[in-house]
């Protein structure tokens, strides 16, 4: 296991070299000037002359890029333009609130979608197929925003059961962290939760129709142990991969669902970096972002190897 670890990541470092480079040459097609957001209205030329050797912007863009990516090897992503706080800093901030986000929104589209995955699989044809397909449809088709202020209208202004909007942090109040994010943790899950379901009837499907299955219900297998024990387990793979990508996309923010519910992670960290043009923290974000992606595709990897046993020799 250690060996194929290794292996990954050696793959992984020319894939993260070019994100690096994505990021940073894609960043500069941006349009506007962030010498002159910094500098306000008064915008003095010695002064923007000053900003921008303070900021190496005089530099060519390949000696920007190799300063920038020798710093981040350092752990230094920047300064951020508008706050002037590092960009390290800022993710460090908000990348607790995302994660939170993320785990609860993924624990509700697990719970919600595998079950219903396996159900629909195993009822196949049925009335119960029908409704699960239809939730699943209709899961992906209602825009999370609409979701989020109709959860809102009915929970929180006539019901009065939790928080509107707010949020606050695990480390202080547990509960009322939780009570503050379920509702877009609910409101992001259902979504995955039916891709995630459209998956697993998919993968069931598949695997049910395997000998081993009749094998195990000729032996006189409970339905239930066939079902878990056999069909589920094998049909975890894929269902692994697609969770493991939900879970990035998470990580990258979720734009909408935090605007609406006032959620400081990072999606609203890099809508205002983009609009302030303050590229320093948008470089910070998405390169963090693909980073975390490329990991996560690792630990799938790891996982396969896991939960089937034939995969740990190859």
């Amino acid at each position: 296991m250690l060996a194929f670890l290794g292996r990954r990541l050696l793959i992984a470092i020319p894939t993260i070299i070019l994100i690096s480079i994505f990021v940073f040459t894609l960043q500069k097609l941006l349009p506007g000037d962030p010498v002159l957001v910094l500098a306000g209205e008064e915008r003095d030329p010695a002064v923007l002359e000053y900003l921008r050797e303070q900021y190496r912007l005089n530099d060519p863009i390949i000696v920007q890029y190799f300063h920038w990516v020798g710093n981040a090897l350092q752990g230094d992503l920047g300064i951020s333009l508008r706050t002037q706080q590092p960009v390290l800093e800022l993710i460090g901030q908000k990348l607790p609130v995302t994660i939170q986000l993320a785990v609860m929104a993924l624990i509700v589209a697990i719970a919600i979608g595998v079950p219903a995955g396996v159900l629909s699989a195993y009822k196949k044809g049925t009335w119960i197929d029908w409704v699960a397909n239809v939730v699943a449809l209709s899961g992906l088709s209602v825009p999370n925003f609409w979701l989020g202020i109709m959860l809102i209208l009915l929970i929180s202004v006539k019901l009065g059961w939790l928080p509107a909007s707010g949020y606050q942090p695990f480390s202080d109040d547990p509960l009322e962290s939780i009570r503050t994010m379920l509702m877009p943790a609910f409101v992001l899950g259902t979504g995955l939760a039916a891709t995630l379901m459209r998956h697993t009837r998919s993968a069931m499907l598949s695997v049910l129709k395997s000998d081993y299955i009749r094998t195990a219900r000729a032996k006189g297998l409970a339905e239930r142990v066939v079902l878990i024990k056999h069909a589920l387990r094998n049909a975890l793979v894929p269902i692994v991969t697609v969770t493991t990508l939900l879970f990035g996309e998470l990580l990258a923010g979720a734009v909408l669902t935090e605007q609406i519910f006032t959620i400081p992670g990072f999606g609203k960290l890099v809508v205002d970096a983009v609009f302030n043009r303050d590229y320093a923290v948008v470089q910070g974000i998405v390169l963090c972002t693909g980073v975390a992606f490329i990991f996560m595709n690792i630990l799938a990897d790891a996982a396969y190897r896991i939960l089937n046993p034939r995969m740990r020799d190859e």
